[in-house]
C-alpha cells in the first residue's frame, strides 16, 4: 500500500469512526431513554442501567456501520475533489479503479467488524440482556420489595415493606395472603431479610405477629413468634429459564438449529431469514461502498456539481437496504426471496464495478438541468429578481 492509499484509507477510517460513534451514540441514547423505569420502578443502580442499555450497542451497530461507512467514502471523496486532488492523481495515471484500491481495503476492515458483530457479538449482547432482564424481574429483593409500596406477587398474596435498612434488612414488614381459600393469614413484623440458599429463597421475619383467619370460624388465631420464614421461593425462580428468540442466537445456532427446538418448530421461515441476514450483513458494505464510488469517484472539476450524484448514491444505497429488508421479511414465508436479496446485492456490486472501470461520470440529464433552469427564473421573476443560468 502506497502512501496515497496509505493516506486515503487513514481518512477513511477516521470518518468512518467518528460518524459510527456520533450515530451510534445518539441512536443509543434515545434507546436507553426507554429502559430508564430500572432505575425507578425496579430500584436498580446507574451500573445496572448502564450495564443492560449498554448491551444494545452491538446490534446498533451492525446495522449503522455500513451506512457509517458510505458516509465516510463520500466524505473522503468529496474532499479529494474539493482539493482537486482526484484531477491531479488521474492525471498521474491514477484510473478510477486503482483509486478505489483504498477504499476497498477500508471496507474490508468494516465488513470484518460487521461480520463478527452479526455471528457473535450482537447475539451475545440480546441473551445476555434477556437474561439479565429475567434475573432483575425474579429478583425479590430488588423489583418486588420496593418500601412503600403495596406489591402483589400472586394473585392472593400482598407484600408491603415500610422502608430498607443498610445490610438489607427490611423494616415495617406486612403480608397478606389469601391463596389457601379455606383460610387468610395476616402477618405483621418489626424487621425482615431475604436469605437465599440451596433449598430456595425466604423472607426471614422477625419479631411480629401471625393471624390466621379460618373458613367458619368467628375469631382469628393469633400467634406471636420471634422468628418465622416465608417461602419466597416460587417467587424468586421466576424468569430463571430464560427461552432464547430469533435475535439471540449465534449464526451457528441458527445454520443448523435442532429439530426438538421448540422455538425453531414453531417459526423456521424466521430462522432463515435470520441466518441469511447474519451472512448478508458483512457483504452490504462492499456494496455501499462500491455504490458510493461509482456515482462520487470518477474525476471531474470543480466547476461540475458533484450534488446530483451524492443525491443519486444515496437513493441507491436506500433503495437497495430497503428492497433488502423487504427480502428479508418475505423470507420468513417464501425461501425464494432469499435468492432475489443475494441477487440484488451482487448485482448492485457487479453494477457498481462496470461504473468504476468504465469511468462513467454520473451528471443529471439535460433536460432536468432545463427545467430547473425554468423553474429559477420563474421563481427569480415572481421576486423581481434577475435570473441567472
Amino acid at each position: 500500500m502506497g502512501s496515497i492509499d496509505r493516506y486515503i484509507f487513514r481518512t477513511t477510517l477516521a470518518s468512518f469512526a467518528l460518524v459510527l460513534v456520533s450515530l451510534t451514540g445518539v441512536i443509543w441514547i434515545t434507546q436507553a431513554l426507554r429502559g430508564i423505569d430500572l432505575m425507578t420502578s425496579q430500584g436498580q443502580t446507574i451500573l445496572t442501567f448502564l450495564g443492560i442499555t449498554s448491551l444494545v450497542i452491538p446490534a446498533l451497530v451492525l446495522i449503522i456501520s455500513p451506512i457509517a461507512l458510505m458516509i465516510a467514502i463520500s466524505h473522503t471523496l468529496n474532499k479529494l475533489a474539493t482539493d482537486s486532488e482526484i484531477i491531479v492523481m488521474n492525471a498521474a495515471g491514477f484510473s478510477p479503479f486503482r483509486l478505489f484500491y483504498p477504499f476497498f481495503y477500508a471496507t474490508c476492515v468494516v465488513a470484518l467488524l460487521v461480520a463478527f458483530i452479526a455471528a457473535y457479538l450482537a447475539p451475545d449482547g440480546m441473551r445476555r440482556i434477556k437474561q439479565w432482564d429475567a434475573e432483575i424481574t425474579a429478583d425479590v429483593l430488588t423489583n418486588i420489595l420496593q418500601p412503600g409500596r403495596f406489591a402483589q406477587l400472586d394473585r392472593n398474596l400482598t407484600i408491603r415493606i415500610r422502608e430498607r435498612l443498610p445490610g438489607g434488612i427490611l423494616a415495617g414488614i406486612f403480608i397478606d395472603d389469601r391463596r389457601d381459600p379455606n383460610e387468610r393469614v395476616s402477618i405483621v413484623a418489626e424487621h425482615g431479610e431475604v436469605v437465599k440458599n440451596e433449598t430456595g429463597s425466604f423472607l426471614v421475619l422477625e419479631t411480629g405477629n401471625l393471624q390466621r383467619f379460618e373458613a367458619g370460624k368467628r375469631d382469628p388465631a393469633l400467634v406471636a413468634f420471634g422468628r418465622y420464614g416465608f417461602d419466597m421461593s416460587k417467587f424468586s425462580n421466576q424468569g430463571r429459564d430464560v427461552t432464547l428468540g430469533i435475535r439471540e442466537r449465534y449464526l451457528w445456532e441458527l445454520f443448523s438449529p435442532s429439530e426438538n427446538d421448540p422455538v425453531y418448530k414453531q417459526i423456521p421461515g424466521q430462522f432463515r431469514s435470520a441466518l441469511h441476514d447474519g451472512i448478508l450483513a458483512p457483504i452490504y458494505p462492499f456494496a455501499f461502498a462500491v455504490l458510493t464510488f461509482a456515482f462520487l469517484g470518477a474525476p471531474r472539476t470543480t466547476r461540475q456539481s458533484r450534488n446530483f450524484s451524492i443525491a443519486s448514491s444515496i437513493v441507491a444505497v436506500f433503495g437497495l437496504r430497503m428492497a433488502g429488508f423487504a427480502c428479508s421479511v418475505m423470507a420468513v414465508k417464501s425461501p425464494g426471496a432469499v435468492l432475489v436479496q443475494y441477487a440484488m446485492v451482487v448485482g448492485a456490486i457487479g453494477i457498481g464495478l462496470a461504473m468504476i472501470i468504465g469511468g462513467v461520470v454520473v451528471e443529471p440529464p439535460p433536460g432536468l438541468m432545463e427545467a430547473i433552469n425554468r423553474s429559477n427564473a420563474r421563481i427569480a421573476r415572481l421576486f423581481g429578481r434577475p435570473a441567472t443560468a
